[in-house]
């Protein structure tokens, strides 16, 4: 099927010489299955920015451990693009379970680890697991300076660390007021350039899915960033989460989610894609024993893409592949 704008450009024969640049910011599962949906896209050139904070488990470990930038959601960046993802995906996923220094950690987190010490830097290291797994695409860090993410609650303490605001302990928590990055090393974070350039070329952002302090916004808090995107003449989109998250988004409909970030991006965006579809009851309860409910839409206006967007698997609420695929096609 040819879409009208394709039929303006020239047909798709003109469309064919001249790929949409499609840039993607976020990080964790939710990315995940953005490029995965992108990936299977014909006719486009794909660039991943990923947040630079992630902590916890076997990522937090190897930082802790061995002074290197998490490996964990460049990893699954790079598996999202890669021909041979679900393949790729069981290997390098797989957890050793040995009662030595291993046990806990993934085969690709320590591949990744491995070839950027030996490479010499993070992005060569993430360069060389693109080329084993021949991905589609490009995936950048947001920024190579080493910082720990941390959010100022509204009674005015702090947690420090993605994992702490990731995993809220106890029955209540006090709501985000704001988060911050701070610098291990340097008195500065400072953008990865390449970023610059991949967002400066880009015709669309896609903005999520994904934790909204944890996964995205920690983007956004990079100096540079903000700036880039004030200045791209690219198309904005925003792919709203489908559940709340206990301690970052609790009791958010579409409309908090974007202003959130149309704050920190300091613009509006074009194109506000919203999950319109209910899961069974039985699935709705599960969440709320996690005091996560499904994301309402209370905004209506010509920015908003309403679609059945929810995949179920295993009682687990996500993003589908194939219907993400299918709207930001039509896009």
């Amino acid at each position: 099927m040819i879409f009208p704008a394709l039929a303006r450009r020239g047909g798709t024969s003109n469309f064919m010489a001249n790929k949409q640049n499609i840039v993607t910011i976020g990080g964790g599962s939710g990315q995940y299955v953005l490029l995965s949906a992108l990936c299977d896209l014909r006719h486009i050139s794909i660039t991943a920015i990923v947040s630079m904070v992630d902590s916890g488990g076997s990522t937090g470990r190897l930082r802790d451990e061995l002074g290197v930038l998490p490996p964990g959601d460049i990893l699954k960046c790079v598996l999202a693009l890669s021909p041979d993802r679900e393949s790729v995906r069981k290997l390098l996923q797989t957890r050793f379970k040995s009662k030595n220094r291993l046990n806990g950690h993934s085969a690709g987190n320590l591949l990744l680890t491995f070839l950027s010490q030996y490479a010499g830097s993070f992005p060569e290291g993430v360069e060389a697991l693109a080329e084993i797994l021949n991905i589609k695409g490009k995936v950048l860090p947001v920024t190579i300076d080493k910082a720990t993410l941390v959010a100022e609650l509204t009674d005015g303490s702090h947690l420090y660390g993605e994992t702490a605001i990731d995993l809220p302990r106890g029955n209540q928590r006090e709501k985000i007021k704001k988060a911050f990055l701070v610098p291990h090393h340097s008195d500065a974070i400072k953008i990865y350039p390449p970023v610059i350039k991949a967002i400066k070329r880009a015709d669309f952002l896609v903005i999520g899915p994904g934790d909204l302090y944890t996964s995205i916004i920690p983007n956004l808090l990079v100096p540079g960033v903000k700036e880039a995107l004030g200045k791209t003449k690219a198309k904005l989109v925003y792919v709203v989460n489908l559940m709340t998250k206990f301690g970052e988004t609790d009791n958010f409909k579409v409309s908090d989610f974007v202003r959130v970030i149309e704050k920190a991006i300091g613009k509006k965006l074009d194109f506000i894609i919203v999950n319109n579809k209910k899961p069974a009851i039985s699935i709705i309860n599960k969440y709320k024993k996690e005091k996560a409910s499904l994301v309402k839409c209370d905004l209506v206006n010509s920015k908003i893409i309403k679609a059945d967007l929810m995949a179920i698997e295993g009682n687990i609420i996500r993003h589908n592949a194939e219907k993400l695929t299918e709207i930001i096609n039509n896009l």
